[in-house]
């Protein structure tokens, strides 16, 4: 009998779950007069996500250009109401003409359990804002050609690798040669140390570097769509692990740095002055007010908060800088005639210049378009989110959006919307001639986001793309192994677009 009352106990629970899903939870779009989505209980509109059918990005495409005619579309995140943002009018409106309305991106933050989480990406409101004038000197141009010799020398250590390895391999993985150039780009530039992880991919740098990717659909899905969740329970997003490593590193380099006085023209460096100072020394070549005026006692960055800052960097510009590269040298191998246009491009401008400068690599307009092509079709942030911190009528709409709610704006559908980029699954640099650029929403094209919520580092993750993909074609042609896959696979299981089974290509010296 207590078997046969626990059984009808739990069924009636469920039905009672069920029915408060269905009519309550999953009812708040359908009382708003809002077009949504029909939901499934209990996930919502992500179930494709959690059992691997498809990746977030393209779950997101899916359902924009099914239902971009309407604008903006209501979908469910398991339990959480999420506003699709499908016009480019109002993704401008979200993104920056009201951004005083959706200053926060949607993601989890908390700087006691999980100290590497309290980065600029994840902050939110006043942090968010101070920390953002802190570092926004940090990725001027004058900055950026400081740190290019660091480009440079691993650029070169990069094609010295690649020649040993195509004496005596047929077949390369090349997201994995650009991991660990991006690897060793930036630990020398956030952390001060050199990796050598072209010639060691084994090492300690690189297990953790790995490590740092490796997260459940599960886990994941709850970060993105649910954070209140990972706030409730405390848990970290981050391996214990690697908040250790990351965080015992970047204080040993910087005990270092000023223990023997140390001064290198890198990211770290200027770290390094936010917590001493409170701001950035500015610019030589320009008279650069100090963009924050906080008494220097309250401003300067703590340990924590700069390893932090450290960590994001590392995160951002190693993944979606050797991704990008990745998907460039699979597009140029596919299509042998921009490969040959660009080769040709890189070896008059480098015969101009005597040598790979800063100046050369922003002198190589094609290589500028393929690259941009490049992040067209494969976005490394698939979806934006925002979430609405002042309740707002919705400008043009009748749609009324209230403190708390989640937005999402699809960025690969955007990209490979045919009615924007006509023949969307074509790899065509062209698109990116001023002419076409012109013609074209200023909205429609997002690889780095818009307003003032852009990424930060954007022209570093282009030069960081730029110098890798220059050096490996100045020295050789490039062509697809029969180990990859045409069309490309993607994964599911993670945010930023990869390759399942990877990118092999024959690497032949010119």
């Amino acid at each position: 009998m207590l078997l046969v009352g626990l059984i009808t106990a739990f069924v009636v629970g469920l039905c009672s779950v069920y029915v408060y899903y269905k009519f309550v939870v999953f009812n708040y779009w359908r009382k708003k007069g809002v077009f949504y989505v029909e939901p499934v209980v209990p996930t919502g509109n992500v179930t494709p996500i959690l059992t691997g059918k498809l990746s977030v990005g393209e779950l997101f495409r899916d359902m924009y250009l099914k239902y971009k005619d309407h604008r903006a579309f209501g979908i469910y995140t398991f339990f959480k109401p999420n506003l699709v943002i499908a016009d480019l009018d109002l993704v401008r409106i979200v993104l920056t003409k009201e951004f005083g309305s959706f200053h926060d991106r949607d993601k989890h933050s908390n700087e006691k359990t999980d100290p590497l989480s309290a980065h600029l990406f994840f902050l939110t409101g006043k942090k968010w804002r101070n920390l953002r004038v802190k570092l926004t000197p940090t990725f001027t141009s004058g900055k950026l050609k400081q740190m290019f010799a660091v480009l440079k020398e691993c650029g070169e250590e990069f094609v010295k690798s690649l020649e040993k390895l195509a004496e005596t391999e047929r077949c390369i993985d090349i997201k994995e040669m650009f991991a660990r150039y991006s690897t060793d780009v930036i630990m020398s530039v956030a952390f001060g140390i050199k990796t050598n992880c072209i010639d060691q991919p084994d090492n300690e740098v690189r297990y953790w570097g790995k490590k740092v990717f490796k997260i459940s659909a599960l886990r994941h899905s709850i970060f993105m769509f649910a954070p209140q969740i990972a706030r409730l329970f405390s848990i970290s997003i981050f391996d214990k692990g690697v908040s250790n490593f990351f965080i015992n590193m970047f204080r040993d380099n910087v005990e270092y740095r000023k223990t023997h006085n140390v001064v290198r023209h890198d990211f770290m460096n200027l770290l390094i002055q936010l917590m001493e100072n409170g701001y950035v020394e500015p610019d030589e070549e320009k008279d650069v007010t100090k963009e924050n005026d906080v008494h220097p006692s309250t401003s300067k960055l703590s340990m924590i908060e700069a390893t932090a800052q450290a960590f994001v960097f590392f995160l951002a510009g190693f993944e979606t800088s050797s991704t990008t590269a990745t998907f460039c040298l699979y597009e140029i191998a596919l299509n042998q005639d921009v490969q040959n246009k660009l080769r040709q491009e890189i070896d008059e401008v480098l015969k101009k210049h005597g040598e790979v400068t800063y100046n050369a690599v922003n002198d190589m307009t094609y290589l500028h378009k393929v690259v941009s092509e490049t992040l067209r079709k494969y976005p490394p942030a698939p979806v934006l989110s925002r979430i609405c911190t002042k309740a707002i009528n919705l400008p043009t709409t009748n749609i009324h959006i209230p403190e708390g709610t989640s937005i999402s704006i699809p960025v690969l559908g955007i990209q490979r919307d045919p009615a924007i980029y006509p023949d969307p699954d074509k790899f065509d640099p062209e698109r990116f001639n001023e002419e076409q650029i012109a013609a074209r929403h200023p909205y429609a094209f997002l690889p780095f986001g818009e307003g003032p919520r852009a990424c930060i580092g954007s022209r570093f993750g282009y030069m960081q793309t730029k110098v890798g993909i220059l050096n490996i074609l100045s020295n050789f042609k490039v062509k697809l192994h029969p180990r990859t896959s045409v069309p490309l696979i993607f994964g599911k299981t993670t945010t930023v677009p990869t390759a399942k089974g990877g990118v092999h290509l024959i690497i032949e010296p010119r």
